[in-house]
């Protein structure tokens, strides 16, 4: 049986990152110092500009001392000492839980995101859809409506460095999960836009920044093709839970990360069934 390993080779299990760099000279990430399973070494916020106010990128999670984290994130961009704004990729809580804090801290900022009706409750935002540019000193940011893990989901443009902020997308290592309420179709869409972007680099939300953007982006369209191969195997040797298919193709997981390679199965098995390849049968499933 074909093995995925051989196609996404890098996890982000034990993986430490510093908690401030910079990556560009209109670039810094802060680490939102939420390290996790699902999260790798934390949420990767960003600061963008050159100017005296920068650009925030994604809030992290709401940890308490994220925002002395983000004070020495400022105080380490040369010329940079506040902010202008606040840009969401999508607004999952690893991402936005930051925000009460990040505008207690520096006062009203305009907080701007893909609206997701149902889903953003309370959150006070600035629409911006696809297409819509965010301008401040020395960058621009691009949004590119990429749904899959999340409806949501932005990824941004940054032609100033031939780069694009990914957010959940694609990550620094490792590969990303599809939730209950995300499309893996879709997804893979999303994926297949990215590789028409003239970019050489890619900011994800998770992990280190990639320098070989396309060849990333590819990995990953393999890793989603040999997964859907993977589970039709499985099904025509006779399993047919997920329970089961996981055991089956995750051999070289963790256990702790089942419940996440169970997601994923998931994912691709809705996306099967919506390409009418496998059925459902009560709890378990069959190639179609």
């Amino acid at each position: 049986m074909s093995d995925a390993r051989r196609i996404v080779r890098d996890s982000m299990l034990g993986m430490t990152m510093t908690e401030i760099d910079s990556w560009s000279e209109r670039v810094s990430v802060v680490l939102g110092l939420n390290p996790g399973p699902f999260t790798g070494p934390g949420t990767n916020t960003y600061l963008v500009g050159t100017g005296r106010k920068r650009i925030l990128l994604d809030t992290g999670q709401g940890v308490p001392e994220y925002i002395a984290q983000l004070e020495r994130g400022l105080t380490d961009t040369p010329g940079g000492d506040t902010l202008q704004e606040i840009v969401l990729t999508h607004g999952h809580p690893d991402h936005v839980g930051g925000i009460a804090g990040v505008l207690e801290r520096f006062g009203v900022l305009e907080v701007s995101k893909k609206p997701n009706p149902g889903a953003d409750g309370e959150l006070e935002i600035t629409p911006i859809e696809e297409g819509a540019e965010i301008r401040t000193e020395g960058a621009t940011l691009i949004a590119l409506w990429t749904p899959g893990h999340a409806h949501d989901h932005l990824c941004f443009h940054l032609p100033e460095d031939r780069a694009v902020f990914t957010g959940d997308n694609v990550l620094g290592a490792g590969t990303t999960v599809i939730p209950p309420d995300g499309d893996l179709g879709a997804y893979m869409v999303s994926l297949q836009r990215l590789l028409e972007i003239d970019v050489d680099v890619i900011y994800p939300a998770h992990g280190p920044v990639i320098r070989n953007a396309h060849e990333k982006v590819t990995e990953y369209l393999a890793h989603r093709r040999l997964r859907d191969e993977q589970i039709l195997e499985g099904l025509a040797a006779g399993e047919s839970t997920v329970a089961g298919l996981v055991k089956r193709i995750y051999t070289d997981v963790p256990e702790f990360l089942h419940p996440a390679a169970a997601m994923s199965v998931g994912a691709h098995l809705r996306k099967l069934e919506g390409e009418g390849r496998v059925a459902r049968q009560g709890e378990d499933w069959v190639r179609s």
